[in-house]
């Protein structure tokens, strides 16, 4: 029998995250009688699908109805069912901050340029969100490290807590830099996580996210002009 929200919610279960380009993810984000269907089967078993338009993949949760009977047990302070420790969400909080935050910036300024350029346009074709590499800049591990070394329990606690998230689809790790993995969008509501780290204790992350964002354009920007 052909049930293809049956096969997606298996295939999340087995592979944990799908791009938003297969057929079926798709679907889910396209479709309003399928992604209805999808989210009565999650709920029934306390799941629920993650997804925002900015992010590259979906993923699956656990239901906010069912998280303090998963999360709230002896161990009441592990935030995760993947029993991470304490400094590992600290890492996988401030490479959220650092990637994910910069990034969404540059997909929302790529996004009004081009509505800029489209105004006048008849028949002007909608794009879709800029998800890829275009839009992602990778974190030295180095600048990492001598960040937030002494906060996040030096170099090679650090180096540990870097292979258990990349191990778990939040990050990559290329040539000791730090990109974007498949899950890292999906790790916090972003909506109600962004504003907490941008006027909360984690701000100054940001604002050197932002500062080392411009000073790379602006190095950029010398070599370009360094070949003219």
């Amino acid at each position: 029998m052909n049930d293809p929200v049956a096969a997606l919610i298996a295939r999340l279960l087995a592979e944990r995250w799908l791009p938003r380009e297969d057929e079926l993810a798709r679907q889910a984000l396209t479709d309003a009688s399928f992604r209805e269907e999808l989210d009565r089967r999650l709920a029934a078993a306390g799941l629920r699908l993650l997804d925002h338009p900015y992010a590259g993949h979906i993923a699956i949760a656990i239901a906010k109805a069912q998280e303090a009977a998963v999360f709230a047990g002896p161990r009441a302070w592990s935030a995760s069912n993947l029993d991470f420790d304490r400094d590992c969400i600290a890492l996988l909080v401030v490479l959220w901050s650092l990637l994910i935050l910069p990034k969404r910036q540059r997909q929302i300024r790529r996004i009004e340029v081009d509505r800029e350029q489209e105004q006048g346009q008849i028949f002007a074709e909608m794009k879709p969100v800029p998800v890829g590499n275009e839009v992602a800049e990778p974190l030295a591990e180095r600048t990492l490290i001598a960040d937030f070394g002494e906060k996040l329990g030096g170099k090679m606690r650090i180096n540990i807590n870097l292979g258990v998230l990349a191990r778990h689809g939040f990050i990559v790790r290329r040539k000791e830099r730090i990109l974007e993995g498949p899950l890292l969008d999906l790790a916090f509501d972003y909506e109600r996580t962004a504003r907490r780290v941008l006027d909360g204790a984690l701000a100054f992350v940001t604002e050197r996210a932002t500062s080392v964002t411009a000073a790379t354009a602006d190095d950029e920007t010398d070599a370009e002009i360094g070949h003219v």
